[in-house]
């Protein structure tokens, strides 16, 4: 039994944010059914190269982007903008405890969907509107995307090398970050308004915003700007407020160095035969080391590049100086520490024979996250669900197929 195992979650949300915050209540147990447009499903389904394979090597119709967000999940399709697909959804909120949408400000209500709607019909439901900038405001109707909520929240002017040098100006984040966070805000408030039901009996209406979360997650920066001294904006992969703490050329390729306080400072330069350098006083201290980045960093490099990556990794480690490898993906998998924590797994799929994802980060002793499904075709649940909760007869479904309300099975 998850932790979650007694609830039962309504998903009208697609892409990466809203099915981030639903997978992960999905892998601690909750139920997730999943809605879905009959017309092509949730956008990802179609956003690739890369596919999964079939069991043959080839590329099958289900994209990796897909199969990232969406395990544990049942997919019904059904037409909301149609009446009878309204009713449908009124009926399976009236029997749920959280609806998660991302929709444009607005975009339910006309559909006599949204939380002042289904509250009446549901008064304990936990209803979570993820939208680009929020349910208020000047911006409230505006489309929201991460990219351009990474540049306009600010993550971009702290991303990228700095004006000037090579390959200089702004730089996203490699991967939707603001999604992703956006998402485990989500399942975080989601929680609590769960929490607050069981002292209340009450839901309530959760209003997320990416561009409220980007700002949030600034953290220091943010505060280094409230303070009145925002610092230094792009620093590549260098640290505002630490050095050296940012990657170092070697022998064979590159490091990281990440050196959090004056003692790990003397012990790397112990280990590189430069113990001279820990006790300048232009370097002895962190504040001192950050007042004179540039020329300490300069002679850091002629001393890392002096040996492999490998052979610094292992020096450094025994010394108790915190520094890594950069990985390729491929290599991330291959880290015995990766392996070792069963980062990468693999579901059954009905069709695929099986498909790769990966695993929870969240690791509960009595109520571990569990993998019970694939990510679903679309539709795959759609009569499971409809018929097996009393919200559609099994006699009406073929007529609703029929009428395109609800989708085939693909």
């Amino acid at each position: 039994m998850g932790a979650l195992s007694h609830l039962r979650v309504l998903d009208l949300s697609r892409v990466l944010a809203g099915p981030w915050a639903s997978q992960l209540l999905g892998d601690l147990g909750a139920e997730i059914i999943k809605i879905e447009n009959p017309n092509g499903g949730d956008d990802t389904r179609a956003w690739g190269p890369p596919y999964a394979k079939t069991p043959e090597g080839a590329d099958s119709d289900v994209a990796a982007y897909f199969l990232a967000a969406n395990r544990n999940k049942k997919s019904v399709a059904l037409d909301i903008s149609k009446p009878e697909g309204q009713e449908i959804v009124r009926k399976l909120a009236a029997c749920s405890d959280v609806l998660i949408e991302n929709f444009k400000v607005g975009g339910l209500a006309k559909y006599g969907l949204d939380y002042a709607s289904l509250s009446q019909v549901n008064p304990r439901l936990v209803y979570c509107s993820i939208t680009g900038f929020g349910q208020t405001g000047p911006y409230a109707k505006r489309p929201g995307y991460d990219f351009l909520i990474q540049g306009l929240g600010g993550l971009m002017s702290l991303t990228g090398h700095p004006d000037g040098a090579p390959g200089g100006g702004p730089m996203k984040v490699g991967v939707a970050l603001t999604d992703v966070l956006t998402g485990l805000y989500a399942s975080n408030a989601i929680l609590a308004a769960l929490a607050w039901r069981e002292r209340s009996g009450k839901g309530q209406h959760i209003d997320l915003a990416l561009l409220d979360v980007q700002v949030a997650c600034l953290a220091n920066r943010s505060l280094n700007q409230l303070v009145g001294s925002p610092g230094a904006g792009r620093l590549g992969n260098a640290h505002p407020s630490i050095v050296p703490y940012q990657d170092f050329p070697t022998a064979d390729g590159h490091m990281i160095l990440a050196v959090g306080n004056d003692g790990q400072f003397a012990r790397f330069c112990a280990e590189a035969g430069a113990a001279d350098l820990a006790a300048d006083p232009r370097y002895a201290t962190n504040a001192a080391r950050v007042a004179n980045r540039d020329e300490l960093v300069e002679k850091l490099r002629a001393l890392t590049v002096t040996r492999t990556t490998k052979d610094w990794i292992a020096t450094l480690e025994q010394a108790g100086v915190p520094c890594g490898p950069i990985n390729e993906l491929r290599d991330v998998f291959a880290d015995p520490q990766a392996q070792a924590r069963e980062m990468a797994r693999e579901l059954p799929h009905e069709r695929l024979g099986s498909v790769p994802t990966v695993a929870n980060p969240i690791r509960l002793s009595e109520t571990p996250a569990a993998y019970r499904s694939a990510p679903p075709d679309l539709g795959a649940h759609t009569r499971e669900v409809l018929a097996g909760l009393g919200v559609v007869a099994e006699a009406d479904m073929d007529d609703l197929e029929a009428r395109g309300v609800v989708g085939r099975r693909a």
